[in-house]
C-alpha cells in the first residue's frame, strides 16, 4: 500500500490538487481549484485505509484516534511534499482529508494580495485579524506575512500552530515555531508561556474560543504585534463575532479593548481565475484609523462600511473594490465578479464608472 499511496500523492501534486479525500468504499477524491472531483483509483476499502492511517500516524495519534475519533497531524512524503492532515470517524470507518502545503513562500504580489499588508507587517504592537471561510487562503496569507516581517524585521516571531504547515527559515529575524501537542497543550497555554520567551510578533493560528483569544489580545495590549483567524467573512461579522465571544456583562469592555488593540482586518474569499488556472483572492480590508475605532467603542458596526469607502488613501477596499480591480486586471471575469457580490448593483455601478457613497448617501463619479 506504500508504494500506492505514494503514487496518489504525486498525482495530487501533478494535478495541483488542494485536498485530497479518502473515505472507505470509494475512490479517492481531489478538490482542484475549489471542484470535488473523483479519480481514476482503486477503491480503497477499510483495510486500505487502516494502512495508510499506520504509514501516517504516531502511535500516540492512534491512541488519540481511538479515544477522540478525530486526530490533525502534519505529514511528509519524502520528494513529494507537506500536508496537514485530519482524521476523523464517519458511520465507524475511517476517513481522512489531507490538505497540501505548498512550502515555496510566495510574496504578496505573487498571491494578488493587497500592498496594505506591508503596512500590517511593519506595525509594532496591535492585533491583525486574517478572516475567511476555510480554505480561503489564510493559512497561506499568514506565511507570507511572517516570511515579509522575517525578511525585513530584527525580531523574534514565534508561531503557535495545529499543524505547523510553512516551514521558515531565519532571516533578518528569527522565527520559532510551536506545534499543538508537539510543542505544547494547547494554543491558550502557548500563549501564556510566549511573554517569557521574548517575542516581538506572535501568530496564532486559530481563535478558537474566549480564553485564547484574552490571552491574545492580553499581548496585544502589553505591545506585541499579534497576528491571528477567524472563520468570518467580512469585517461586521468578524468584530460581532469577537464580542459574542464574551458574556454580555462584559461586551463594553471587550469593544473598548478592540478599540485600542485591533489595528486591522482583512477578509478573504478566494475566486476562480479567468484563464482556469487556480484561484485569486479577493479581499476586504479595514484598517483601523480613529473613525473606526469610535465605531467599535460605541458599538457602531454597520457604520464600518462608510469608514472602508473613504479609506482608500489608508490601504482600505471594500469586496466590491477588490472585485472591480481583479475584472479590470482580467483575473476573474465579470459574471464571477457579480456572481459573489455581496451588493451587485453597486459593483455594476463601480464598473460603468459610477460610485455610490455610503457616507453621504450621494453618488460619486
Amino acid at each position: 500500500m506504500k508504494a500506492q499511496f505514494q503514487k496518489l500523492l504525486q498525482r495530487a501534486v501533478q494535478k495541483d490538487a488542494s485536498d485530497i479525500h479518502l473515505k472507505a468504499g470509494n475512490v479517492p477524491w481531489f478538490r482542484i481549484d475549489g471542484e470535488m472531483l473523483p479519480q481514476e483509483f482503486d477503491v480503497l476499502n477499510s483495510e486500505m485505509i487502516d494502512e495508510i492511517m499506520g504509514i501516517m500516524l504516531s502511535p500516540d495519534q492512534s491512541v488519540h484516534l481511538r479515544k477522540r475519533g478525530e486526530v490533525d497531524l502534519s505529514y511528509t512524503e519524502k520528494g513529494v511534499g507537506r500536508f496537514r492532515v485530519n482524521v476523523y470517524r464517519q458511520r465507524g470507518s475511517i476517513s481522512c482529508v489531507m490538505r497540501r502545503i505548498k512550502t515555496v513562500m510566495h510574496s504578496f504580489e505573487q498571491l494578488h494580495l493587497p500592498e496594505t499588508l506591508k503596512r500590517f507587517a511593519m506595525i509594532q504592537r496591535g492585533m491583525i485579524l486574517i478572516t475567511g471561510t476555510t480554505g480561503s487562503g489564510k493559512t497561506t496569507t499568514l506565511a507570507s506575512i511572517v516570511d515579509y516581517i522575517n525578511r525585513h524585521r530584527r525580531c523574534h516571531i514565534v508561531t503557535i500552530e495545529d499543524p505547523i504547515e510553512y516551514l521558515h527559515n531565519d532571516h533578518k529575524g528569527i522565527v520559532s515555531q510551536r506545534e499543538i501537542s508537539l510543542d505544547t497543550v494547547d494554543f491558550s497555554s502557548a500563549l501564556k508561556s510566549v511573554m517569557r520567551q521574548d517575542p516581538d510578533v506572535i501568530l496564532v493560528g486559530e481563535m478558537r474560543d474566549l480564553e485564547t483569544f484574552q490571552a491574545a489580545i492580553s499581548a496585544a495590549e502589553t505591545g506585541h504585534l499579534v497576528f491571528t483567524t477567524l472563520h468570518t467573512t467580512n469585517v461586521m461579522q468578524t468584530i460581532d463575532r469577537i464580542i459574542d465571544l464574551f458574556p454580555s456583562n462584559q461586551h463594553e469592555q471587550i469593544r473598548s479593548q478592540l478599540s485600542l488593540n485591533l489595528k486591522g482586518i482583512m477578509c478573504m474569499r478566494l475566486l476562480p481565475r479567468a484563464d482556469g488556472t487556480g484561484r485569486v483572492p479577493a479581499c476586504e480590508v479595514l484598517v483601523v484609523n480613529p473613525s473606526a475605532r469610535k465605531l467599535i467603542k460605541e458599538n457602531r458596526i454597520l457604520q464600518l462600511d462608510g469608514v472602508i469607502a473613504s479609506g482608500k488613501e489608508a490601504g482600505m477596499q471594500s469586496f466590491n473594490d477588490s472585485l472591480y480591480q481583479l475584472i479590470k486586471k482580467g483575473l476573474i471575469t465579470q459574471e464571477t465578479g457579480m456572481e459573489v457580490s455581496d451588493n451587485p448593483e453597486d459593483l455594476n455601478m463601480i464598473l460603468q464608472g459610477i460610485r455610490l457613497s455610503s457616507r453621504q448617501g450621494g453618488i460619486l463619479k
